[in-house]
């Protein structure tokens, strides 16, 4: 039936049950009324056969140690990100589903990827620096739960706490810190006088 063939009450009648059943806006009502008589003026005509896609290379053959195969075109290249994108205008998933690829199919030449992959290990990208892993922070202790642990250690009381253990307990004792001696430190000589002459 083509399209000029079609009766518009065929078209009216199919939009109008529609209607009844589906809630359709104003503005809406044009395009369903089109695409309504558009599919059935292209009812029973064959439908356009799909067009098989030949690759360049096989699928096997497109993944070299040193280089990949575009399957649109036949290039050669280290990587075809770019290739695809500026020249066939495919997205990496695109050209993926173009060719029925799996998700993990290289794009990428392995020797290549093992090249910057070595590159990367040598300047030391993607590692934290070595002093940053050694220099793990401590968690630091409260001086407050110190003295009050050793106040109860000195002073054990049944009960309750006297005010001036609670006082004491609540402020942070000092501790002092030691200087580490040098053993190596040579002992300090008195200058010697100048020699005087005899008369």
């Amino acid at each position: 039936m083509e399209a000029h063939t079609v009766i518009p009450l065929l078209t009216a009648k199919i939009v109008g049950s529609y209607l009844r059943h589906h809630t359709v806006g104003a503005s809406e009502l044009p395009d369903l009324v089109t695409s309504v008589h558009r599919a059935l003026g292209e009812a029973g005509r064959p439908s356009p056969p799909e067009i098989l896609l030949t690759p360049a290379v096989s699928v096997r053959q497109s993944v070299r140690h040193d280089y990949v195969v575009c399957l649109d075109c036949g290039h050669r290249g280290r990587t075809l990100r770019r290739h695809i994108t500026t020249r066939h205008g495919f997205s990496r998933d695109e050209y993926l589903r173009r060719w029925g690829l799996q998700p993990d199919h290289a794009l990428t030449a392995p020797a290549y990827s093992e090249h910057r992959s070595t590159l990367a290990k040598q300047f030391g990208l993607g590692r934290k620096p070595k002093a940053e892993a050694a220099a793990t922070p401590m968690p630091a202790e409260s001086p407050v739960g110190d003295a009050e642990e050793r106040v109860e250690a000195d002073h054990p009381t049944s009960g309750a706490a006297t005010p001036d253990v609670v006082e004491a307990a609540s402020q942070p004792t000092r501790r002092r810190q030691r200087r580490a001696r040098s053993r190596a430190a040579s002992p300090q000589t008195e200058p010697l006088s100048p020699p005087t002459a005899d008369a």
